[in-house]
């Protein structure tokens, strides 16, 4: 007969074992053909604040916790909330949406709901902590598939003051993460989005004006994160043409977001642009 400590072992091991859902369909209108992450792989939606990167991330959590009579793919997801942005009104508001299209009652959005984890994170010592406690999460819930992450990039100016001129002290607590996560994607095979802001780099000069989308798009984190990264997603903003000349002011000035997504999996290297607006309902494509 086994004890209680073999017993927790053999749990963490089908844990592991157990296929989790694969999340490479999440949105095929943003990854090219076959391009969509694999177990264990990262996706980094980059670019500056509002060019549409939480709300693409709503997108996904929503596709994620949705039933399939919706469309949905029916897996948890845990949501940590570095920059307490986490909207649950417009989340909310979106999932009744995609339900009632669907012509599903208000238990499936309560089912919904209950498929989603929320932690919130004021410190890389706090997201360092939350990770650690991710094990026990991943294995009494072998249907959570994806980690949103939102954004890994929140605490970087606090964690340089703080490392002072050291370059590896500033770096040590999201490096710390990075390989916690990398064992963890190794071991469970989930899968993980993660926003990232950019940043500003002092620049003078025509030359360096010309430059500088270039040194924007620069990955600056530490190594053994973008070492993690297998997809990168370029999030820009762009106003759309004129609609009709009958429409309304809002339909005539959308807002459009532009997204550039790149591979670097050990499979293929592959690209895709495109574009959505962020409607009442959600991310539309278009």
């Amino acid at each position: 007969m086994l004890c209680g400590g073999q017993l927790i072992r053999l749990n963490e091991l089908l844990a592991r074992l157990e296929a989790r859902r694969c999340l490479k369909d999440i949105e095929p209108r943003l990854f090219s053909e076959d391009e969509g992450p694999q177990h264990g792989e990262v996706v980094e939606l980059y670019g500056a604040e509002g060019t549409g990167k939480t709300e693409l991330l709503y997108h996904l959590l929503c596709r994620c916790v949705l039933p399939e009579a919706a469309g949905g793919l029916e897996v948890d997801v845990l949501f940590v909330d570095t920059d307490y942005s986490l909207d649950m009104l417009r989340l909310v508001s979106i999932l009744d949406s995609r339900l009632t299209s669907a012509g599903l009652e208000e238990a499936a959005l309560r089912s919904s709901l209950s498929r989603l984890l929320v932690v919130h994170c004021s410190s890389s010592s706090q997201l360092l902590l939350t990770l650690h406690y991710l094990e026990t999460t991943l294995n009494s819930r072998p249907s959570l598939a994806l980690l949103l992450i939102d954004s890994i990039s929140a605490f970087y100016w606090l964690d340089r003051c703080e490392g002072g001129a050291s370059i590896s002290r500033q770096e040590e607590k999201l490096s710390k993460c990075a390989e916690l996560l990398g064992r963890l994607l190794r071991d469970y095979k989930f899968t993980i989005f993660a926003t990232c802001h950019t940043i500003r780099r002092s620049s003078s000069g025509s030359a360096a004006s010309c430059s500088s989308t270039l040194e924007a798009d620069r990955p600056y984190l530490c190594r053994p994160w973008q070492r993690l990264v297998t997809h990168r997603v370029l999030c820009s903003r762009q106003e759309a043409e004129n609609h009709t000349a009958g429409g309304s002011r809002e339909e005539k000035r959308r807002q459009v977001f532009r997204v550039h997504c790149s591979s670097s999996s050990s499979r293929t290297k592959a690209s895709r642009i495109s574009s959505f607006c962020a409607t009442d309902a959600g991310v539309q494509f278009i």
